[in-house]
């Protein structure tokens, strides 16, 4: 089986430094930017996600870009998963090195179904270039990630900013600080669909917390959800039934998933061993 997972809010978390501390034990360092702790895991699911690794392939899928992802040493350097996604499906790391034609491929179909940049500037900076936009990255010449003042955002303008993006091709995706506005075509669901077809056609399960993750959950056999974020308040609004959420909320979300991909894979490997030869 596959297991592929969006890692920010799901498998990893920014901590406070007092409620880190109060953790202890229970979490491990995960990321750190010049001697800083950026992010965590919790410990328990770091201990699972490793036994998982001699069962199944682990395949990180994440909106960061390449040098974000490998910024997070828990995962690039010591797990070392065979696979990677980054920048929300717009690249692929195969034993550490880019895939250039998955990289070739992506682009071509992004100039194929999506307006142009520059006439998706004009929509956002409308709306954006305000006072409560903190910054704004063009992300490996795929997609926009502003950082925001949250509290001062204005949600109807938001709202109606995604609205007409959308119908140009675009996504918008607002995530605690950030809001995202990335192609249709640069997506987690069709990087990992893209895998699963080099792997021999293998179940996948999949996990993650927001809208960007929408399309890897929906490509999966299995998915999960953490009990916050994106989906999870969708799912307050407008109940569909459509995922499972975990219990936990916040960091031991990882222990959650974790143990339902355990379950999921266990489950899987004994249907397989009832089958007749």
């Amino acid at each position: 089986m596959i297991y592929a997972s969006d890692l920010d809010q799901t498998l990893i978390y920014s901590q406070p430094a007092e409620r880190a501390e109060l953790l202890g034990e229970r979490i491990m360092v995960a990321e750190l930017i010049d001697g800083k702790v950026r992010s965590y895991m919790s410990s328990s699911t770091y201990q699972r996600l490793q036994a998982l690794m001699n069962e199944l392939i682990f395949i990180p899928v994440t909106t960061r870009t390449i040098a974000q992802y490998e910024r997070i040493h828990l995962i690039s350097q010591i797990l070392k998963p065979q696979y990677a996604v980054t920048s929300n499906g717009g690249n692929m790391l195969i034993g550490g090195k880019v895939d250039l034609e998955w990289q070739d491929h992506v682009r071509m179909r992004v100039r194929e179904s999506s307006a142009p940049v520059e006439d998706i500037r004009l929509v956002m900076n409308a709306v954006l270039d305000q006072d409560w936009v903190i910054s704004s990255s063009w992300c490996d010449d795929l997609f926009y990630s502003h950082i925001v003042e949250r509290d001062r955002m204005p949600v109807q303008e938001i709202t109606d900013m995604s609205k007409q993006l959308k119908e140009m091709g675009w996504r918008t995706s607002v995530q605690g600080r950030k809001v995202y506005i990335v192609p249709e075509a640069v997506s987690k669901g069709a990087a990992v669909t893209h895998l699963k077809q080099l792997l021999d056609g293998r179940k996948v399960i999949a996990s993650g917390d927001s809208l960007l993750d929408q399309s890897l959950l929906d490509i999966a056999d299995y998915a999960i959800a953490p009990g916050h974020g994106e989906l999870f308040r969708q799912e307050q609004l407008t109940p569909s039934g459509r995922y499972r959420f975990t219990e936990e909320s916040g960091i031991f979300a990882g222990d959650d998933i974790t143990s339902f991909v355990h379950s999921t894979h266990s489950e899987h490997r004994k249907l397989l061993i009832k089958e007749p030869s």
